[in-house]
């Protein structure tokens, strides 16, 4: 289905899913879209990998906690959140070197907690990862402890920033209880 996009997220200096000017980061852009999910667009390279042609599993729940954890921000900007519980189920080899989509939105919010769904799809629209996510609400002072977080809000918006994208149907994801 086509989606528009309805703005772009700020970004962080050294993050490791976002981050501007760490060398290792997905360097991942965020963007809101219509119906209240967000989405991240990232390119991961060689040195994401696990197996060659693989991205490590750790950077693909990265990516999901990440974008999942943002989604918040679609209805409550300024709202931060530190990861209570992450369950990410791997579908299919995720591949660097080409473009990879994450989309996340939020089943269940409240005053102190926040869930939500997340899932990764290739240029193809082939699901190959999804996740389940609980987040604690912060300040941003409180996760940063004091340090600097000037780097936090950067909006670098781009001429090639999408006006819309195709998003495959989002698959459910079913939380098993134990």
């Amino acid at each position: 289905m086509i989606l528009k996009i309805t703005g772009k997220h700020p970004v962080a200096r050294d993050c490791v899913v976002c981050g501007t000017k760490n060398p290792f980061s997905l360097k991942s852009e965020f963007f809101s879209l219509e119906n209240g999910d967000i989405v991240a667009i990232a390119s991961p390279e060689a040195h994401h990998q696990s197996y060659p042609g693989r991205v490590h599993g750790g950077v693909i729940s990265a990516l999901l906690d990440e974008t999942v954890g943002r989604a918040v921000n679609v209805t409550e900007p300024g709202t931060w959140g530190v990861t209570a519980e992450l369950i990410t189920r791997y579908k299919k080899p995720v591949p660097y070197g080409e473009k990879i989509y994450a989309v996340g939105r939020i089943t269940s919010n409240n005053r102190r907690i926040f869930e939500g769904e997340g899932f990764i799809f290739d240029k193809n629209g082939n699901v190959l990862a999804q996740a389940y996510a609980k987040y604690m609400k912060l300040s941003l002072s409180s996760i940063a402890e004091g340090e600097d977080t000037g780097d936090i809000n950067s909006l670098i918006l781009k001429d090639s920033d999408p006006a819309e994208l195709d998003i495959p149907e989002f698959p459910k994801y079913i939380k098993k209880e134990n």
